[in-house]
Parts: C-alpha cells; structure tokens; sequence
C-alpha cells in the first residue's frame, strides 16, 4: 500500500511538472506550408529549370529572383547562385509526405556543375534548415557562410527545443570532401546534428561581438528508422565549459568563427563570440540548426538524411 501510494505522489508531482511547461509552436515550424520555387539555369549548365523550396507561407515563384527571407524565420540550404552571370540552383531541402501531412527531408548530397555537358565543379551540401536568411542571389563558393546572415532576434529563454525526427546515418567512417575541383575522402564519421545558442550581441565598429547565454547540441551517431516524437533538445545557460556532458564541438566560436551576420551598416560580417555570459543574462538573438551533417560546407557523407517536423519550443 505504501509503495501503491509513492508512485501515485510521483505521478502527481510529474503531472504537476509537465503542466508548468509553456508549448510554443515556431513559425512554419509545422512543415505544412512550403514557398516553390522555380529557377531556370544557364545554357552552359543545360538550361533546366530546377525547383528550389522555402519553408515559407504556399505561394509559388517564377523566375530567377532572389528571395525575400523577411516573410520567414526559415533560412535553407537551397539556393539560388548566379555567379559570373552563370544561374545554378541546389536543392538538398524539401517537404516530404508524412501521412496526410508534409514533413521537411534533409539530404546530403553531391552537387554537380557539368559545363557544356562535361563535370566541371562537384560540391558536397548538407541539407539544412536554421534561423535566419540567405542573401541571394549567392555569388561565390570562397565562402559559403558570406551570403549568411545568422539568427534571428530573441529575446526569451527557453528551457528546450521539441520536434519530431527520423534520421539515416552511414555507419562507415569516412566523409566527402568536395570543395568544387575534385573529391577526396577523410577519415571521419557525418552525422546529423540540431544545435541551439543563445547569444548576448553588440556591435563596435561595425564588428559583431556576442556572449554565449544558453546552448544545446545534439549529433545522431545512429540511424532513427521509425520516426521519434516529442524529441528534446535541452538549452543549457550560462558557462557549461567544465560540465560533465559537455563537448568540445559544443564551445565558443572566437574571431574567424564560421557564422556571420548582418551589421547595422547592412554588411555580412564575422560573429566574434568572446565569452560565456552569465545564466540569468538576457539574450538577443538565437541561432537554430537542423542539419543532415556535422562537417563544415563542402565535407560530408552523400546518403545521410534527416527528417523533421512539428518544431516547437518549450518554456
């Protein structure tokens, strides 16, 4: 009877607990609304015209015209390149059938750029989706995070990020390394990964600076074949650096970091993170990342995959 009687009071406690949490759907974050995109690329690429999508209100675009991501929070790995007078359009994101629904697909992929016919140019690309925008039309390869401007302002403190997800990940250990001229393989294994920071941002001199006031990542090692809802990604605040879960992937990105954003003068500039913040700090902007890999641009394992839908976040 005792024993009968603990369960109860936890179940009533856990209760209790779960109906303190705030569920806050994101925009779009429901993967049922989907802007199409129809982009016509260059005589000397073939000239076909290749769909691209944003995770935006239903509309359908023709014509190669640079999107407007300020009718979304979705920026994507879909893009349309106009480099030398040359239009290129990649396509590793997209909707997927979900029962009645649509959910969003994350592929890795081998791009290729054939010029009249013969390879000339092989990129690898991640499928992805994060907060923020892309500037189009892209213009050079040199820096793939140069038309990025990344995050979006944010102000709350959210206890964790819930979605629902399904992954496939290559168990071999090798990853792709295709930069544009060439391919070779390294050592290494590609997974998918969502990632989470909360930063504290100014600005001097046209320099962005930011603290580190909350983090979460997450890398998939394995393969998830059915899918898992309600998954969780928990935020934590302040400086995590000498916790025991902590990573080394999970740290500060200093000056000559990968991320940029977009300055008060309107230019794409580096994200200099110089520091942890302090738990109670309040944040200005956040970063979210859902990708179907965890190398840099151009590295990854062509096949890996990643679904997601219903993103919500959890107070």
């Amino acid at each position: 009877m005792k024993k009968n009687l603990t369960i109860l009071f936890l179940f009533f406690i856990a209760c209790h607990i779960i109906a303190q949490e705030r569920i806050v759907p994101l925009r779009y974050g429901d993967m049922e609304q989907w802007t199409v995109r129809y982009i016509k690329e260059s005589k000397l690429l073939g000239g076909k015209t290749k769909q691209l999508y944003v995770l935006a209100a239903t509309d359908t675009l023709h014509g190669n015209q640079p999107y407007d991501f300020s009718k979304t929070i979705w920026g994507i790995s879909n893009a349309y390149a106009n480099v030398a007078g040359i239009a290129k359009a990649a396509c590793t994101t997209q909707p997927d059938k979900r029962g009645k629904g649509t959910c969003a697909r994350l592929d890795t992929r081998i791009e290729t750029v054939k010029v009249l016919g013969m390879i000339d140019i092989q990129v690898c690309i991640a499928g992805t989706l994060f907060l923020g925008e892309v500037n189009e039309p892209v213009k050079s390869a040199n820096d793939p995070y140069g038309s990025i401007n990344m995050g979006i302002p944010f102000t709350d403190k959210p206890k964790a990020l819930m979605l629902d997800i399904k992954a496939k990940v290559n168990p071999e250990r090798k990853v792709i390394k295709a930069l544009g001229l060439g391919m070779s393989e390294i050592e290494g294994h590609d997974e998918p990964e969502i990632y989470i920071f909360l930063q504290k941002r100014w600005e001097e001199n046209g320099k962005i600076y930011a603290k580190r006031v909350g983090t979460a990542r997450h890398r998939f090692a394995e393969s998830i074949p059915e899918w898992r809802n309600d998954y969780r990604v928990d935020i934590n605040y302040g400086d995590i650096s000498k916790e025991s879960y902590f990573k080394k992937y999970m740290g500060l990105f200093p000056d000559g970091g990968q991320f940029k954003a977009r300055n008060s003068q309107g230019k794409i500039t580096t994200i200099n993170e110089v520091g942890w913040a302090d738990a109670d700090e309040t944040p200005t902007h956040v970063i979210v990342m859902i990708t179907a890999g965890c190398y840099p641009a151009f590295y990854g394992c062509p096949g890996n995959a990643m679904w997601v839908d219903n993103i919500r976040w959890i107070y």
